[in-house]
């Protein structure tokens, strides 16, 4: 593949995990100044489906795939998978919490050799179990790990269904029409609890935050989709570890949350794991830079 049209990919994806991370971003300022996650939860859904409906251009015959019950556990697995991280973004720093939620394809992995029969590569596995070891430093289980880094690990968890989901669904349906099942069924499953709490205060902020919040992670998440169509998902794939660069950057400008210094080897580890299999992928050893 030309360079230039790797870079191209690489921008795309690294623009489109930034959007993400500024919704969640926005998630957090609301669930940190007191508004419920669900609520958060709930919102995103529904705009992100409102907003991405006409560019996915779905005839409503293609609706009845909706009843696939891989296609709706999928979604209960991403919606699970939200409000998780959005609980756990209410009381720790987002730069730990995607740390922690990066477990996620450790377990997509796992469940790939299990039940698909999958045999990655010795240096992918290699750099799998040392993105794993970086997981354990951000989490440190056994040393006081928080309420919010548990459920960060349950988002990741259920984060890693939902990859290896998708990649059962892998050709059954287009990506687009994939994309809005997610967030449809979301709705739907989150109507409940997001009503039930009630809305808080509805001040300028109070929308405009929750608007970013939802339109940031829809606007990412399509363009995840775009980056898809543009290469190989092996490809895509170790590019995401960028989310941890996009939120420690936003972490420390928009909340001061410095990683100490075990998480930041943490973090590093996982980066390096992401940027080791792409290598590995593209036929480079790692760490080997092509000019």
């Amino acid at each position: 593949m030309p360079a230039f049209e790797l870079c191209r990919i690489a921008g795309t994806v690294f623009c489109a995990v930034t959007l993400i991370v500024m919704g969640d971003t926005c998630g957090k300022l609301l669930t940190a100044g007191g508004v419920n996650p669900f609520i958060v939860a709930f919102s995103r859904f529904v705009i992100g489906a409102l907003a991405l409906w006409p560019l996915a251009r779905i005839k409503l015959p293609e609706l009845l795939a909706y009843r696939d019950w891989r296609v709706i556990l999928r979604a209960v697995f991403i919606t699970c998978a939200i409000c998780f991280i959005l609980t756990a973004l209410k009381t720790e720093p987002i730069a730990n919490v995607f740390g922690a939620f990066f477990v996620g394809p450790i377990i997509s992995y796992v469940l790939a050799v299990i039940f698909l029969s999958e045999r990655p590569s010795r240096i992918h596995s290699v750099l799998l179990i040392l993105g794993f070891v970086g997981v354990l430093l951000v989490v440190k289980p056994g040393f006081g790990a928080s309420a919010g880094i548990l459920f960060a690990v349950l988002a990741g968890v259920c984060y890693g269904c939902y990859l290896f989901m998708t990649k059962l669904l892998a050709g059954a349906m287009r990506p687009s029409l994939l994309l809005m099942s997610q967030l449809l069924i979301g709705s739907v499953l989150l109507a409940p609890f997001g009503l039930s709490f009630g809305m808080p205060e509805q001040s300028t902020s109070f929308w405009a935050l929750i608007v970013l919040s939802a339109l940031g992670s829809a606007a990412g998440n399509y363009l995840l989709v775009v980056a898809n169509k543009m290469a190989d998902a092996s490809l895509v794939a170790p590019l995401v570890y960028s989310k941890l660069v996009a939120a420690t950057v936003l972490g420390i400008l928009v909340f001061g949350d410095w990683p100490d210094d075990v998480a930041m080897f943490g973090l590093m580890l996982i980066a390096f794991s992401g940027l080791g299999s792409l290598a590995a992928r593209r036929g480079l050893p790692a760490g080997t830079a092509r000019s």
